[in-house]
């Protein structure tokens, strides 16, 4: 009768165990997709950045593409500064929005990890 009540008292931790594990897998998984979300909405608006700086042509698919995606993963930071030069206003702003992607994304890995 002791064998059953130690065996079913192992079994428990062992499940404890195992939902531990998936739990911290579930959350290693997750924080790995905020990060690679992040890096890629602040990768958009880098190269929108270096499209725009570097002189590539508007009318070109890849640069209208980039800039279509950009402009709604800027959050507002589009308009933040407005020099006078379209070049720096587009370096100014979606830069900041590339660096607001990259901080608040870590910001969230870091807390998802508290939690877990």
């Amino acid at each position: 009768m002791t064998e059953d009540v130690s065996t079913s008292a192992h079994e428990g931790g062992m499940r404890r165990a195992d939902l531990r594990r998936v739990r911290a897998r579930v959350v290693g998984v997750l924080i790995t997709a905020v990060r690679w979300g992040g890096t890629a909405c602040a990768a958009l608006l880098a190269i929108h950045v270096v499209l725009t700086v570097g002189g590539a042509n508007p009318d070109n698919g890849i640069t209208r593409f980039m800039a279509k995606w950009a402009d709604p993963l800027a959050l507002g930071f589009q308009d933040l500064f407005t020099p006078d030069d379209p070049k720096l206003a587009v370096l100014l702003n979606y830069g900041i929005a590339a660096l607001f992607w990259l901080i608040a994304t870590s910001m969230a890995a870091k807390i998802l990890r508290a939690i877990a």
